[in-house]
């Protein structure tokens, strides 16, 4: 289907039912959920409108899928932006995701009642875990037939074929005594007709999930969600900056500004919804001073502990060929010797050569000729990382620099730093994968420290005094508000962010409908 030839299109001047901004993981699936049920809903998106057949595997050009509006990072463990964590355009960082899509453990969701540390969420895995099938089964899921951390869980799609260090990584586990299989990947491995897209054929086994997917296979929100979105009446509109957001006398919202072309425009709505992400949602209200009466606006950011182990093998290992992520390990999630609270997951671990290079300069200690000797040993190193839990902490917070940018708006700081619980995590995962790789005959074992994804600066909640959102997304300070993306988590899990946020998505579009 031709989202732009049948797309309605609304004018600034009706009073639309919903605006959403952002069009990823968190916009999406609510947009097409509200508009499937009969309401007139405008999705603004920062970013670009992307074509599949326009991707490359070429590195430098698959930049334009990420947002690299420039962010300040500060703390002792200051994080990278961009490919890492941050996405732009018409899927958001689902573009240029790896399309690993495990499911949040059920103990993740009470790590303080487990613990005493960290913050419950407001509600357990038998909440959510309705929206997450539903995610599946639309998207496209493949995984095995027997997942070992849960019998009852099925996939539809077969896994595709497994690279090199997803079988080194299987040699290695059963090596060290540790349980693998092929881990859940939104990828499908045959030919579909996904319903208001057309044709998404199987995967290819290229290797360039992170550079944007040609033929369809990999399950975003652009060949999913967005197309539903458009068959039943929603206008997407790309290039749209927000920057301010109108209330009238009782406090409603009642239109959203934002730039585009170069030209102020303004948008009037019954509702908003933020799907921005963990930093330009909280920008966002911080810059308008709304929703904020808890003091909990960009507080609680948080990332995955993302520690990688990499070595290099007598054999090729051709570290850019097939899907990247498919070999998993959840024996992890509660380690039996851990020092830490949580835990995490382990994965195999495919990389482009630009994207390889540049962790190991962030993330190592090595340089001169080391690090070209290191370097000139690519095709024949293969990785395993982890996702692991990282709890809330007072230091680490998006807020607003002195700086403006473009538009006027101040940039995000972000500060971001380990505590003791995620320097320990880190230390295990390291011992850890490195006893994997040196089982599977790997040799000069690299250890990265690095953080990946992010999330946590609107909490959702029960008490308005101690969280932005209610337990379905609504503000409680003003209640035509409403935020779907990875800003709401009270806690990070072991689980890569965007299954959950999705699955969230569908719950509060189901509350809005039900309000």
């Amino acid at each position: 289907m031709n989202m732009e030839t049948a797309m309605r299109h609304y004018a600034n001047t009706d009073c639309v039912d919903v605006v959403v901004v952002g069009a990823g993981a968190g916009g999406s699936p609510l947009a097409a959920e509200l508009a499937r049920h009969g309401k007139s809903v405008v999705v603004l998106e920062a970013g670009p409108r992307f074509r599949p057949e326009g991707h490359t595997p070429d590195e430098p050009v698959a930049n334009e899928l990420y947002w690299l509006n420039e962010r300040l990072s500060g703390g002792e463990s200051p994080q990278a932006f961009g490919g890492n964590n941050s996405g732009t355009g018409l899927g958001g960082s689902l573009l240029h995701y790896g399309a690993f899509m495990p499911r949040i453990d059920a103990r993740d969701f009470y790590l303080h009642r487990e613990t005493g540390k960290g913050v419950d969420w407001p509600f357990g895995l038998e909440t959510l875990l309705p929206y997450i099938e539903r995610v599946e089964s639309f998207i496209g899921v493949s995984g095995p037939a027997q997942y070992p951390w849960d019998a009852k869980r099925r996939y539809a799609y077969a896994p595709p074929p497994a690279n090199s260090a997803a079988l080194r990584m299987r040699e290695g586990c059963e090596a060290v005594g540790l349980r693998h299989a092929d881990g859940p990947a939104a990828v499908i491995t045959r030919d579909i007709e996904q319903p208001h897209f057309g044709t998404r054929h199987a995967c290819a086994n290229c290797g360039a999930c992170h550079q944007g997917c040609r033929n369809g296979a990999k399950s975003g929100t652009d060949n999913t969600w967005l197309p539903m979105a458009v068959a039943y009446g929603a206008e997407l509109r790309d290039g749209c900056f927000v920057h301010d957001i109108e209330r009238d006398q009782a406090g409603r919202i009642t239109a959203v500004v934002y730039l585009r072309d170069g030209k102020q425009h303004r948008q009037r709505c019954a509702a908003l919804v933020l799907a921005a992400g963990a930093v330009e949602t909280p920008r966002l209200l911080l810059h308008t001073g709304l929703a904020n009466s808890s003091g909990q606006v960009g507080e609680n950011y948080m990332t995955h502990v993302s520690t990688q182990v990499w070595g290099t093998f007598d054999q090729d290992m051709r570290p850019n060929r097939g899907y990247p992520s498919l070999t998993i390990t959840e024996d992890l999630v509660r380690p039996k010797d851990a020092d830490f609270v949580g835990g995490y997951l382990v994965q195999s671990l495919g990389m482009m050569p630009v994207t390889w290079g540049l962790n190991m300069v962030r993330g190592t200690t090595i340089r001169g000729q080391s690090l070209t000797d290191a370097l000139s040993r690519y095709n024949r190193s293969a990785g395993i990382g982890i996702n692991g839990e990282c709890l809330p902490r007072p230091e680490n917070r998006v807020s607003l620099s002195d700086e403006t940018d473009a538009t006027g708006m101040r940039k995000p700081r972000i500060d971001h730093s380990y505590g003791p619980n995620e320097l320990a995590m880190h230390n295990h995962a390291a011992r850890t994968l490195s006893d994997i790789w040196k089982a599977a005959g790997a040799q000069d074992i690299r250890v990265i420290d690095r953080a990946a994804h992010m999330s946590g600066t609107c909490r959702m909640g029960t008490d308005g005094s101690s969280c932005v959102v209610d337990p379905v997304g609504r503000s409680f300070d003003i209640e035509n508000l409403w935020i779907c993306d990875h800003s709401v988590f009270p806690s990070a899990t072991a689980a890569n962010p965007a299954l959950a946020i999705m699955a969230l998505s569908l719950r509060t579009a189901e509350a809005m409908l039900a309000a």
